[in-house]
Parts: C-alpha cells; structure tokens; sequence
C-alpha cells in the first residue's frame, strides 16, 4: 500500500516543474507536499499500474512499482 511506502516517493526534476505547474504551487519541496497529501487523503485507488489519490486539492497519479509520482492535477470537483 502507499502509505507504507511514502518513504519511496519521489519525481524527477521534469515532475517537480509539471506539478508545480499545474498546481500552482510555491513550494520547495514537491515530494513532501505530495507526501502530506497521501497522508491527508480520504481517496486512495489502485487501478492497473497506478495509484490516484485524491485530495481537496489534486489528483495525484503514482507509479505503483517504483513509486515515482508521474503527475497530479487540480480536483475539478472541490
């Protein structure tokens, strides 16, 4: 499960620029706010390869293999 695993996430320096992107987000490190929103989350799917997570703010996808959060996107419904 991923929240046994938070210790593994983690992005490339490409990711760091997407997420930041398209979250808006002025943080300095990208991998621990993500890690703050898993361990908030009321939302943890696995489907097929990935893990989404859902949050009050985004939509985070995960590699379920490497754990190496590919992308995340703002929750078009909150």
């Amino acid at each position: 499960m991923i929240l046994e695993n938070l210790d593994k996430l983690h992005t490339t320096e490409l990711g760091i620029i997407r997420i930041k992107r398209s979250l808006n987000l002025e943080v300095d490190d990208v991998v621990d706010w993500c890690k703050q929103q898993v361990k908030k989350s009321g939302q943890i799917i696995r489907r097929g390869k990935n893990w989404y997570i859902y949050t009050g703010k985004a939509k985070i996808t995960v590699n379920a293999n490497n754990y190496s959060i590919i992308t995340a996107h703002p929750c078009a419904n909150k």
